[in-house]
């Protein structure tokens, strides 16, 4: 007889592949709602992933394993799970914790690199973990898929989300359910109101950078960048009564960010968000999950207050324990290892200008308006720039000009001959091989090192320990497939560092250890980031890039958040800007088409 633990990974095979094929069918019909035998909230939940699970995610969902214990009432709106463990490829992320998620709640989930909050929301969104069926999930995984459909219809296609909760509220009549409960499903009815919906779904699209144009383009004519936008927009719409968010800012510009801040401030019903901004956990959050040691530990307030309690808490222990207590040693010993190990070596001196910029034009094609005009500016080894500005307005353009992989349409840029200049940007993990470990990997592209333990030590700076040095890539977290990637950097010795987006899917420790490495290193450094707090730490110049020029901004980058704010708020224009070059005008590229060499 078939023991528990086969007939567990029977079912789970079973599932898996009626997903494949639920996944099939949804390519062959691309234009068409996929059809579900699911009833009431699981359809929600579990249609939305189906539509977007690709093989990968099936393989992690096979390595997967989860067992858990539903601790709250079956009709509660509060999720609490007991007993609660979750096994990757046999190692075990979470052991005998538990799941608390209450009403009206806003998480903010924290935990290094590779401990598992990825694969914890991950879970929840399959339904692993014992969520209650009247509570719907929308977890938010990847980007729209490429269609004819207009930015507007894929965000207002909710008709599968409004039968469930028609049925939802037809069921708790008819049970004489708690009149809230019955109250809070006619509101969101209401919502979803076809009379409504236009307005609140244009309003949603626009406060993350979309235009009335623009929101009547066709989706097969954005970026991966703007179509994430646009599955971020419909889990927006649809305020499902659990939303899960694994770092939705990645895609946004700063101005994006201030919106969408504002915007998930006030959500209703249960929000747990990963996400790497300190700033935006602040603004946000109304509680902090800490995943550490295999351990959920729950704090109340938003990031700033828990670091005071958990810093309270490290004190009193220290005084009471003096040092004994493994769990705060641990932390302080990861903490101090990534502060003071991750650096960029020295570069040696280049007299300036390193790069002159004189009198650069650029655009992409002949039929196409100028990114740039006539801009004149110099770098040298004491530049600290950060570059910002809506996307589309040239930023990656602009560092890419500056690298030579684009040349100018008109104009000029001189670059010292010696000059070495290391690029980071958001696709740079990509170029992994991925069946290598990071050991190889790093072997295999700098053979002047000899010995593996050498190695080992430089991979070791920047956070990567043990098995995860020799593990495949592909089965390290995004995190630490970045943290490869900067240590490719780093050993490349560069004078000048262009960083663009490069706190994606780190923890908050390693960009803490990126700032303080940024601030250490002896070249300079141009960086485009929606991390205010990176920013505020290491730039000492604001350039922004729109319309065609780039101007500077004469305060810091908080100030330009309230500037941002005042922005979405209608109120006066931008006042603090110097300008260096003339300004030219609108550039169509702001209207976030999908342009053939740019990214988005």
């Amino acid at each position: 007889m078939p023991s528990d633990l086969a007939k567990k990974k029977a079912a789970k095979k079973k599932e898996a592949a009626k997903a494949r094929q639920r996944t099939k069918k949804t390519d062959e019909l691309e234009d068409e709602e996929p059809e579900t035998e699911l009833n009431g909230a699981q359809s929600n939940g579990i249609v939305h992933l189906t539509k977007e699970l690709d093989e990968f995610e099936l393989a992690k969902t096979e390595a997967r394993a989860v067992t858990g214990v539903l601790s709250s009432h079956p009709n509660s709106t509060d999720v609490h799970v007991s007993s609660l463990s979750l096994t990757f490829h046999g190692q075990e992320l979470l052991a005998d914790t538990s799941l608390e998620l209450n009403s009206g709640r806003r998480y903010g989930l924290i935990g290094l690199n590779g401990t598992g909050k990825s694969m914890l929301l991950s879970a929840i969104g399959h339904r692993e973990i014992p969520i209650p069926e009247h509570i719907d999930i929308y977890h938010l995984t990847r980007e729209m898929a490429p269609s004819e459909k207009t930015a507007l219809q894929c965000v207002m296609e909710v008709d599968e989300q409004r039968i469930m909760l028609e049925k939802e509220a037809e069921r708790l009549a008819h049970e004489d359910a708690e009149c809230e409960k019955l109250m809070e499903l006619y509101e969101r009815l209401e919502e979803l109101d076809a009379d409504k919906a236009e307005v609140r779904a244009s309003r949603i699209l626009n406060g993350l950078g979309f235009t009335a144009a623009m929101q009547r383009k066709q989706l097969k004519d954005f970026s991966g960048g703007w179509r994430m936008r646009v599955a971020l927009a419909r889990a927006l719409f649809i305020k499902p009564f659990m939303l899960l968010l694994d770092e939705p800012t990645n895609h946004l510009d700063l101005d994006a960010c201030v919106w969408l801040e504002e915007e998930l401030s006030s959500f209703k019903r249960i929000l747990v968000l990963i996400s790497h901004s300190q700033d935006f956990l602040n603004g946000v959050c109304t509680n902090i999950i800490h995943l550490h040691q295999r351990k959920l530990k729950y704090y109340t307030g938003n990031y700033d207050q828990y670091i005071k309690t958990r810093e309270e808490l490290e004190e009193n222990q220290m005084k009471r324990f003096n040092w004994e207590q493994d769990q705060i040693t641990h932390m302080k010993k990861l903490k101090t290892l990534a502060t003071l190990s991750f650096s960029f070596h020295p570069c040696g001196k280049i007299p300036p200008p390193v790069i002159m910029v004189q009198n650069v034009s650029f655009k992409y094609s002949d039929n196409q308006p100028h990114i740039y005009k006539n801009l004149e500016f110099g770098i040298d080894l004491d530049t600290r720039v950060a570059l910002v500005g809506p996307n589309g307005a040239g930023k990656s353009t602009l560092l890419k000009l500056l690298m030579g992989e684009l040349l100018p349409t008109d104009g000029m840029i001189r670059k010292n001959s010696h000059v070495k200049i290391g690029r980071y940007h958001q696709h740079l993990t990509e170029q992994l091989e991925l069946d290598l470990s990071p050991l190889d990997y790093m072997m295999k592209c700098f053979p002047d090192i000899k010995e593996k333990e050498d190695m080992r030590k430089i991979i070791g700076r920047y956070g990567l320990t043990g098995k995860q040095q020799v593990s495949p890539i592909r089965n390290l977290s995004d995190g630490q497939k970045c943290r490869v990637c900067f240590a490719w950097l780093a050993w490349q010795n560069p004078h000048l560092l262009f960083l663009d987006e490069p706190t994606n899917h780190l923890d908050i420790e390693t960009i803490d250890a990126l700032g303080d490495a940024i601030n250490e290193f002896e070249g300079g450094t141009m960086l485009v980031s929606h991390d205010f707090r990176l920013i505020q730490q290491v730039a000492q110049e604001i350039w922004v890039c729109e319309n065609q020029t780039i101007t500077k901004w004469n305060k810091d980058i908080l100030a330009y958040k309230e500037h941002l704010k005042s922005k979405n708020s209608h109120s006066e224009p931008l006042h603090h800007l110097v300008s260096w070059i003339r300004p030219a005008g609108s550039c169509d590229d702001q209207q976030g088409l999908r342009c053939r060499k740019c990214h988005y």
